[in-house]
């Protein structure tokens, strides 16, 4: 009698120590209200801004300008359709993660789509180096571009840890949420995502070499 008595006890202990854990912990689960994940989605957002400066930067200046890929048409096509299908997935992330909350199982859709643009991005560093070889490689201060890209484009995912987890313990749905940033950099980040799409499409008509994929370079200009 004694000892399950003891036993009951002990046991009614354990549960009540557990609750006062677990408790405050279920209750945040519920509401999604995780400390600093609203501050860590600003972070996230501000950084994906300066990523979007940074992709502009590369695509003019280094695509655009220095290399002329898409006047190099069907040469430079692998690279050009690796562009174009990581841009569509770009444009996912830019014109949505200001807006939109993907929470439950469209937490797991929008992580595929995280996966995919970095699978993509790591294919082009192996692909651009067959592409520019008459071209002597890539360009020096490219290299660096990227670099300093993939730094802040992993920055700018660990900030978003945080609000995948709220997401993901959250009732499946895809809802509209504009994140805590001011309106102005919702609608620039937004129009950045326009932006990487129509410079995907671009890509595209020249890697498919259709007449005038290569303007304003022309044809014949590497």
């Amino acid at each position: 009698m004694l000892g399950d008595r003891t036993t009951n006890l002990v046991r009614y202990n354990h549960c009540k120590c557990l609750s006062s854990i677990y408790q405050p912990l279920l209750q945040i689960h519920c509401r999604g209200d995780w400390d600093g994940v609203p501050e860590k989605m600003k972070t996230a957002l501000y950084l994906l801004g300066m990523q979007g400066l940074l992709g502009a930067f590369d695509t003019l200046f280094y695509h655009e300008w220095k290399a002329r890929l898409p006047a190099r048409g069907r040469r430079a096509a692998p690279e050009l359709a690796l562009h174009a299908a990581r841009d569509f997935f770009y444009g996912v992330l830019f014109c949505t993660l200001p807006w939109f909350a993907w929470k439950g199982a469209w937490t797991a859709v929008l992580l595929g789509v995280i996966v995919a643009e970095i699978i993509l991005t790591l294919w082009d560093f192996v692909v651009e180096i067959a592409v520019r070889r008459d071209l002597g490689d890539v360009y020096a201060g490219e290299r660096v571009t990227h670099a300093v890209m993939g730094i802040i484009y992993g920055a700018m995912l660990a900030s978003l840890v945080p609000t995948l987890n709220s997401w993901w313990a959250s009732p499946a749905s895809l809802n509209i949420e504009p994140a805590a940033i001011p309106e102005w950099m919702r609608i620039v980040v937004t129009t950045m995502g326009i932006g990487v799409v129509a410079s995907g499409l671009r890509d595209l008509y020249a890697a498919l070499g259709l007449p005038g994929g290569g303007w304003p370079w022309g044809a014949n200009k590497v």
